[in-house]
């Protein structure tokens, strides 16, 4: 797998156009696969390419069951100054009704040893509006959060995907269907239970403390280019080509073993494009900036737009804030079919 990678990042070197690098990010299954030694090599293979930022932001995904000391002693001697735990609830039950591997023990433990081994820059998943909580529980999740003082979270909605454990349990009645009004309540609570204790809601799912927005993400949410090596990554070019490795790992290695790269891509349309753009835009702080948008698309689109937003404006829906479309935060919750109404088709 090191190699593949190592040969996808030379085949791949020119495609950025930024040649130095603010974020790097390990995602998926990279603990699992990977060792420490094989993490700080591919590190090494991208200075051959790329120069980093001084204050670059190197993350690492992982879940609380591969964090244990000898991983994290090592860790910590590498370039990695951010983790992104996934951790989903401190409770048993939740962790169980969503198939995962580690238990509310070992998701505050690996939190805790994360910090002994000074990783101080850390994000957790928590995911609200489960059938085995309610908001009493959901209270006590972040207030153990709190209690741990992790300084960035990323926070979901339960949601039944087809063909999964939960959705045939549901099926069966043995569990209760999420309920999209206590996830409301839930998402509410979470928002304002944050700003209280100092953190910002700067994107629809993302809180931080000031200085610990992520910047990958953040790079995502402004419709800046990214490259993504390694079976099942994404990739942007910034403008209108979207790409994807496959999946399979042994199709993966097979492909670069020829130095063939293992992906496919797809051309955005103007109206891709342009639906990209409000989606990403109106689920953030910062909004749509209107000028780019004025800047990239024509007449028609412009007539659209303007069409489609004044209702929503008269009722407070949107707002126009220095030149940025906005969601005001009391309607985030419906981000995402707020900005669908505003698509070209």
């Amino acid at each position: 797998m090191l190699l593949a990678m190592k040969t996808e990042i030379q085949l791949r070197k020119g495609e950025l156009q930024n040649r130095s690098l603010k974020s790097l990010y390990f995602g998926g299954g990279t603990p699992s696969i990977l060792s420490v030694d094989e993490i700080n090599s591919l590190i090494d293979e991208v200075l051959h390419y790329f120069s980093f930022e001084k204050d670059i932001e190197i993350t690492l995904e992982a879940n609380p069951d591969d964090l244990d000391k000898n991983f994290l002693k090592q860790l910590a001697g590498t370039p990695v100054n951010r983790l992104s735990i996934g951790t989903q609830s401190f409770f048993e039950e939740d962790l169980k009704l969503m198939n995962r591997a580690h238990t509310a023990s070992e998701a505050e433990g690996s939190i805790k040893r994360a910090q002994d081994f000074g990783f101080e820059n850390l994000s957790i998943d928590l995911i609200y509006g489960s059938p085995t909580s309610n908001l009493e529980i959901w209270k006590e999740n972040l207030n153990k959060t709190m209690a741990l003082e992790v300084p960035h979270i990323s926070s979901y909605a339960l949601t039944v995907e087809p063909k999964t454990a939960l959705e045939n349990w549901i099926s069966k009645g043995k569990v209760k269907s999420p309920k999209e009004e206590e996830q409301n309540r839930e998402f509410y609570y979470l928002s304002d239970f944050l700003k209280d204790n100092g953190f910002e809601h700067y994107e629809v799912s993302n809180f931080a403390k000031p200085g610990f927005y992520s910047r990958h993400n953040s790079a995502y949410w402004k419709y800046q280019e990214y490259l993504g090596i390694g079976p099942s990554a994404h990739s942007y070019n910034g403008f209108d080509v979207r790409s994807w490795n496959v999946a399979n790992n042994q199709q993966y290695i097979k492909k670069l073993s020829t130095k063939i790269l293992a992906k496919e891509e797809e051309i955005l349309s103007k109206e891709d494009q342009f639906n990209e753009m409000i989606m990403i835009g109106l689920r953030t702080i910062w909004g749509v900036d209107l000028k780019s948008l004025k800047e990239k698309f024509d007449n028609r689109f412009m007539e659209h737009f303007q069409h489609e937003i004044r209702q929503k404006m008269e009722e407070g829906i949107l707002t126009i804030e220095n030149d940025h479309l906005k969601i005001p935060e009391k309607h985030w919750f419906m981000a995402d079919g707020i900005a669908s109404d505003l698509f070209m088709v």
